[in-house]
């Protein structure tokens, strides 16, 4: 009786959200640098992931949103959507396929990625809520659930 209850919250927790956030770009995902929080809002750190792709790769939206930004800044060109909860994305260097005000469902084409960002082709993939940056992978993964089996001879972890 006691196996129930932990399938059916294994089942909760494991059953995809139609929330959930999905890889803007198409696999492989390699990650060429990762998100380093700021220790400070204007100190050093990488506000955002590298991930390696090749020139001209379509950029996905990862989740439905609005566009609230597609063109130039400064040296780049860059997309930023609006999400649920208060949560924006960033996505740079892109020649932007989108214009700002559009609403966006997940899996369509932002832009299509450029060179610039890193020394071969990268796309700089952003997340913040508010002032404060977050890591944007977490977005797409869920962590990994291990159970491990619990008998009467089965010493206790860690202790």
């Amino acid at each position: 009786m006691p196996l129930l209850p932990t399938a059916l919250l294994l089942t909760t927790l494991l059953t995809p959200s139609p929330t959930r956030f999905t890889w803007p770009l198409p696999p492989p995902h390699p990650v060429v640098r990762a998100f380093e929080a700021p220790a400070t809002p204007f100190g050093p750190g990488h506000r955002g992931v590298d991930l390696s792709a090749a020139a001209g790769t379509p950029v996905l939206a990862p989740a439905d949103g609005v566009v609230v930004y597609a063109g130039a800044v400064a040296a780049r060109t860059l997309v930023s959507l609006q999400h649920r909860g208060g949560l924006r994305t960033t996505y740079e260097p892109v020649t932007p396929a989108v214009t700002a005000g559009r609403p966006i469902r997940r899996g369509e084409v932002l832009g299509h990625l450029q060179e610039g960002h890193c020394p071969s082709p990268c796309l700089h993939w952003g997340a913040r809520r508010g002032h404060e940056y977050l890591d944007p992978l977490r977005l797409v993964s869920a962590g990994r659930v291990r159970l491990l089996p619990l008998t009467a001879s089965t010493p206790p972890r860690g202790g």
